[in-house]
């Protein structure tokens, strides 16, 4: 069988693909775990400064694998009791606010489908590319649920704003790449062959940031959507500054500026 996770590291750079396109990257128990492991893997990972998150064939992820779940709810013979169901809604969720607090910028590339669950995985990257033929949805309130699942609805509303998340959430409707990037949803739209090139830009200009001063500020962001005023923005702002000034980054960092190059840091 092959991996359901396949993970290709290109100095600094993870590239990490969803490899089950057969059943268009769907989410099942094992592709579940390995984004799990991977995700919790990244907190104390160093050699790893930039992820970027993609899907292998045609589509990004079409959300929960719900043939296999049925299939296997099928040989119960009475539905799974809660705690097994909340054990299963959180092993999925738990993906989501691993992404948010690994210290990784993480770019997602979007092409054909990011439904539901694989919606999610979007919103939860820190920048989004789509492909001219990605579909998004929460495609949950479909499916009898309710439509706030897998923390999209901590997500829109500080993407899109309150009305677009709701009409989304509400309705399950696709939002198309056009319109995506229109209320800031995506960063970018190009071809779908053409989706690796366009993050490259993005990876570059990260990677000639201090490894520290690209953590803390993911750091600094996450906590900013968050602040109670102003001045907590500020104390963190103050206190990364601080701490970046006093590593040995911040003095290459002045010196390639002034000598007109790229900086050269060191791993840490």
């Amino acid at each position: 069988m092959s991996q359901p996770l396949l993970i290709e590291h290109h100095e600094g750079v993870d590239w990490v693909t969803l490899n089950r396109p057969e059943s268009l990257n769907a989410l099942d128990p094992s592709l579940i775990d390995a984004l799990n492991l991977y995700f919790q893997g990244l907190q104390r990972n160093r050699d790893a400064r930039v992820v970027v998150l993609k899907g292998a064939g045609a589509n990004f992820c079409a959300g929960l694998d719900l043939k296999q779940a049925m299939a296997r709810r099928g040989g119960q013979a009475e539905p799974p009791g809660v705690t097994e169901s909340l054990d299963s809604q959180r092993r999925i969720a738990d993906i989501v606010m691993l992404m948010r607090r690994a210290p990784q910028p993480i770019i997602a590339l979007v092409q054909g489908a990011a439904a539901g669950g694989g919606f999610a995985l979007a919103l939860a990257a820190d920048i989004r590319i789509a492909a001219k033929n990605a579909r998004m949805n929460c495609a949950f309130i479909k499916l009898g649920l309710g439509g706030c699942d897998i923390g999209t609805s901590y997500f829109l509303p500080r993407l899109v704003g309150v009305s677009v998340a709701s009409e989304l959430i509400l309705t399950g409707r696709f939002i198309h790449a056009d319109r995506a990037l229109a209320v800031g949803l995506v960063s970018e739209v190009v071809e779908a062959a053409d989706l690796d090139a366009a993050a490259n830009p993005y990876v570059e200009a990260m990677m000639t940031a201090s490894p520290v001063g690209l953590r803390l500020s993911k750091e600094c962001i996450n906590m900013s959507v968050d602040a109670g005023s102003i001045e907590a923005v500020i104390a963190m702002e103050d206190r990364n500054q601080v701490l970046c000034s006093r590593s040995e980054d911040f003095q290459e960092g002045i010196r390639a500026f002034l000598e007109k190059r790229k900086p050269v840091y060191i791993r840490r």
